[in-house]
C-alpha cells in the first residue's frame, strides 16, 4: 500500500468547507489502496464563529491518531499577537495595528520559519525523518502549505501534488494591488513549479492557473458530496408543516441578498394571511451583521427568517434533508461546494440569478477573480441542468413568481418535488480514487 503525507490546516472538527475535500482523502484512499496521514492542527469548536479560527489549542503537544485506514497528527497552535488582539478586543478595535502584524507573518513566513501555521511544517519534517511515505499532497489555501511541501520535497527527495480549491494570485481579495500580487506571484512560482501534478476543482481555475505553468500537468479533481454522510439521512422525508427554504455557508459580498430579502418580504406581504413559510440561514458568516440587517431594513421578516449557528457537518445533513428547498448564490466561475451537498440530498435547488441588474452590479464590484475571455461563467447552472435539480433564476422578477409556484405546491402537496438525475458522479469517494490513480502513476 502506497502511504501519502497530506498537509491540510483546515480539517474537522472545524467547520469549514475547505476541510470536507482533504477529510474525504482521509476516509476513502484506503479503499484504493493508499494509506494516508493526515497533518493538521487542534481544532475546537467552542465559539462556533470566527473565532473557532484564531482560538489558542488546548494541548501544546502534538497529538498523534492511529485508525485502520488512516493516521492523523494535530499540531498546537499558538496565537500572534493580532489574533490575540482580535480574541481580546473584536473586530472593531486596534484593526490597523493588528494590519501592521498580520502583513509581518504573512509576509516573513515565506521567508523564515515563522507564522501560526509553521507547526505543520514541524511535525511533518519530524515524521519524515523517521517514515518513509511516497508522495505529499497539500491542499491550499492556506498557501504557505505549498512552500512547506516545496520544502520537504526538497529535503526528503518525495514527489509532491499541489491541490488548489482556490486560485491564489488571480484572486484579487487576496492580491489587491501591485506589490502584492507581484509578491503572491513570486512566491506562487517558486514553490509550485516543483510539484509532480497541479490538481484543482474547475476548468476555469485551471485556466487562470495555467497561464503561471504552461508546462505543467494539470488534472482536474472536482468537489463533490459525501456519500456516507448522504447515506445516513437518504430516508429523512420533508419537512410538512413549513416551507423551507435554506442556505448553507458563506455570505460573499456579490451575493444579492438584499434583493433575495426584499423579495421574499414582497411575498409575504402579497399572502392574505400569515404563510407556512421559512427562510433559513446556516453557519453564515457574519450572522450579527445579518441579524442587525433584517431587524433595520426588513422587520417584518423577523418571524420568517431564522439563523442557526456553525454545527458539525454530520448534524448539518440532517437538518438539511427536512428542509424543501435549498437557496444558492450564483458563484458564475466558481462552482463552490454547498450545490454538490445540494445535489446529493435530492432537494430543489433555486440559483439566484444568472441575470440579475442588481446582481451584476454587486459582481461587477466585488467578484474577485477576473472571467475575461472565460467560457466558464455558469458552471453552477450547467450543473443543474444537467442533473434536473434546481430552478436556475434569472432575476428577482422571475424569483418572486417562483417563490408563489412553490409555496403553492408545498400547501397542496406538502413538499417540493425535484426529480434530480445522474448525481453520482460527484461523489468525493470518486474523486478520492481520482487522486489516489494519480499518488500511484508519480510514485
Amino acid at each position: 500500500m502506497k502511504k501519502v503525507l497530506i498537509l491540510a490546516y483546515d480539517f474537522p472538527p472545524y467547520v469549514s468547507v475547505g476541510g470536507l475535500r482533504p477529510y474525504s482523502w482521509f476516509q476513502y484512499f484506503h479503499e484504493f489502496g493508499v494509506y494516508p496521514i493526515v497533518i493538521t492542527r487542534q481544532w475546537s469548536n467552542e465559539h462556533r464563529n470566527f473565532l473557532d479560527y484564531i482560538a489558542p489549542s488546548e494541548s501544546e503537544e502534538v497529538e498523534v491518531g492511529e485508525f485502520a485506514h488512516g493516521t492523523i497528527i494535530r499540531t498546537p497552535y499558538t496565537q500572534n499577537i493580532s489574533n490575540k488582539m482580535l480574541e481580546k478586543y473584536g473586530k472593531n478595535k486596534y484593526a490597523f495595528i493588528r494590519k501592521i502584524f498580520t502583513a509581518y507573518y504573512e509576509i516573513m513566513q515565506y521567508h523564515i520559519q515563522i507564522g501560526p501555521k509553521i507547526e505543520i511544517y514541524k511535525a511533518a519534517q519530524e515524521y519524515l525523518k523517521n517514515n518513509n511515505v511516497d508522495c505529499i499532497l497539500t491542499s491550499g489555501e492556506p498557501f504557505i502549505l505549498f512552500r512547506y511541501a516545496h520544502l520537504l520535497s526538497k529535503e526528503f527527495k518525495t514527489p509532491w501534488i499541489a491541490d488548489y480549491r482556490d486560485p491564489w494570485t488571480q484572486d484579487k481579495k487576496r492580491s489587491y494591488d501591485t506589490i502584492s500580487r507581484l509578491l503572491n506571484m513570486f512566491w506562487e512560482k517558486r514553490f509550485v513549479k516543483s510539484a509532480s501534478i497541479i490538481t484543482t476543482v474547475t476548468p476555469f481555475f485551471k485556466e487562470k492557473i495555467q497561464t503561471l505553468f504552461p508546462n505543467k500537468r494539470f488534472e482536474i479533481i472536482p468537489n463533490g458530496y459525501n456519500p456516507t454522510s448522504t447515506s445516513k439521512v437518504s430516508n429523512i422525508p420533508q419537512n410538512s408543516d413549513v416551507l423551507r427554504i435554506s442556505f448553507v455557508g458563506t455570505i460573499y459580498k456579490w451575493h444579492p441578498i438584499e434583493s433575495v430579502l426584499r423579495v421574499f418580504q414582497t411575498f409575504i406581504h402579497s399572502q392574505s394571511t400569515p404563510p407556512r413559510i421559512e427562510l433559513r440561514f446556516y453557519g453564515i458568516n457574519n450572522a450579527e451583521e445579518y441579524r442587525n440587517l433584517i431587524l433595520l431594513r426588513f422587520n417584518s421578516l423577523a418571524k420568517y427568517v431564522s439563523i442557526i449557528p456553525k454545527i458539525q457537518n454530520e448534524q448539518l445533513m440532517e437538518y438539511l434533508a427536512k428542509d424543501n428547498v435549498f437557496l444558492l448564490f450564483n458563484y458564475y466561475s466558481y462552482t463552490g461546494t454547498k450545490i454538490y451537498d445540494y445535489i446529493a440530498l435530492k432537494r430543489l435547488i433555486l440559483l439566484c440569478y444568472t441575470d440579475d441588474s442588481e446582481g451584476n452590479e454587486l459582481k461587477e464590484k466585488y467578484y474577485n477573480i477576473d472571467e475575461e475571455n472565460s467560457d466558464f461563467q455558469q458552471v453552477q447552472a450547467e450543473i443543474i441542468t444537467q442533473t434536473n435539480s434546481g430552478i436556475i433564476v434569472k432575476d428577482s422578477t422571475q424569483l418572486l413568481h417562483t417563490f408563489s409556484e412553490l409555496y403553492s405546491e408545498f400547501i397542496q402537496n406538502g413538499s417540493i418535488s425535484c426529480n434530480s438525475v445522474n448525481t453520482e458522479q460527484f461523489s468525493r469517494k470518486i474523486q478520492a480514487s481520482n487522486i489516489c490513480s494519480l499518488i500511484k502513476e508519480i510514485c
